[in-house]
């Protein structure tokens, strides 16, 4: 086998799969010794401008808390469909993505068998491949953190594995695959799984309308990023409908609860809002790159999503920088990994967040 096509299977459950990243903010308070109000949370890539006002009104006009959720989301599913263009029958709901990604896993996986995974990118695919007894064949991406296709074509003849996770925009990197290159992993033997949670901030079209046409192709969302609802966990998947029916049996019935279907039903009924906050940030994304650019020891890597990552340079530590930064009320990520080293990860946030970074940033020149 070559060099890049390993097959990592020392993966254990006590991986942590989000790493250094931190949640809630009154947790950082306790630990940083500050204000909720005074730290400036840029780790997570979350939604800083948070969802629509009709979020909070559904939420607290909220009738029947006490009773089980619809098992089936229709609601959500035919407001997704309309939102989409899609077929609500080709629509599944989750409790994030991260459910889902666990889902298909276990209707597709039996243990032993095989996934490849494109690193660096989103590390639940190697956590819950590992829960799910999987091994890992990992074929990383290039120097400009683009697929190496002729490598993932070998490693898809010669190992046989079950399927290929995919994230477009990539994160960390916010690099995007375009449609000739998706369409040659597509005409492998291989379920491909396409991970859009950034799509909202790349300038391109989603590819959920792909799966009427290709049966080996699931494409993943979610309302973390586009609505700012991180906290209710809410995602979903569009699905051949070949597919679609063993998740409908492995699910769990009750896997969406109330709040965050109403929820995730009062932001799609605001598509301004949406679409206003999206362009909010992209252009925030613009201008934190430039100034990023700015800082003698950063070389940031374009980005077509709501995060940059960044080079750290001139010899100083990331890690130290990472935790510098946290001691000024600023949380940001870090990756020291076989493929990605030396490097912070930045979301995008307010203006004002950006200012504060950066008058934080220039204190280490």
């Amino acid at each position: 086998m070559k060099p890049g096509m390993e097959v990592d299977d020392d993966c254990t459950r006590n991986n942590n799969p989000i790493g250094d990243i931190n949640g809630d903010k009154d947790v950082l308070s306790t630990r940083l010794g500050r204000k909720p109000e005074d730290i400036i949370k840029l780790d997570a890539n979350e939604n800083p401008y948070g969802p629509p006002p009709e979020v909070s009104e559904a939420l607290g006009s909220m009738k029947f808390p006490y009773i089980y959720p619809d098992p089936e989301s229709r609601r959500l599913r035919a407001a997704l469909a309309q939102d989409s263009g899609l077929g609500s029958e080709y629509i599944l709901a989750g409790c994030g993505a991260d459910e889902l990604i666990d889902l298909i896993m276990r209707c597709v996986l039996d243990p032993g068998d095989k996934i490849v995974d494109c690193p660096p990118t989103f590390t639940m695919y190697v956590f819950d491949a590992a829960v799910n007894g999987a091994l890992v064949i990992k074929v990383p991406r290039k120097s400009d953190f683009s697929l190496d296709t002729e490598r993932i074509a070998e490693v898809v003849e010669q190992e046989r594995p079950k399927c290929i996770f995919l994230t477009s925009p990539n994160n960390p990197d916010g690099s995007i695959i375009s449609d000739e290159v998706l369409l040659k992993i597509l005409d492998l033997p291989i379920l491909v799984v396409l991970d859009e949670a950034y799509i909202e901030f790349s300038g391109i079209e989603s590819r959920m309308q792909w799966v009427k046409k290709h049966e080996n192709l699931i494409v993943l969302r979610t309302f973390s990023k586009r609505a700012g609802l991180a906290g209710l966990r809410i995602g979903y998947g569009a699905f051949p409908l070949s597919i679609i029916e063993y998740l409908w049996r492995a699910k769990q019935p009750y896997n969406v609860s109330v709040a965050a279907e109403i929820s995730a039903c009062a932001a799609l009924k605001n598509p301004d809002y949406l679409e206003k906050v999206k362009m909010a940030l992209v252009e925030e994304r613009e201008r934190l790159f430039k100034l990023l650019k700015e800082v003698p020891f950063l070389n940031p890597y374009p980005s077509h999503s709501n995060f940059i990552l960044s080079e750290v340079t001139s010899g100083v530590d990331a890690k130290k920088l990472k935790e510098d930064l946290a001691q000024m009320g600023v949380m940001i990520r870090h990756f020291n990994t076989k493929e990605l080293k030396d490097c912070i990860r930045v979301s995008v946030g307010k203006p004002e967040h950006t200012d504060i970074l950066i008058e934080c940033l220039n204190r280490f020149h």
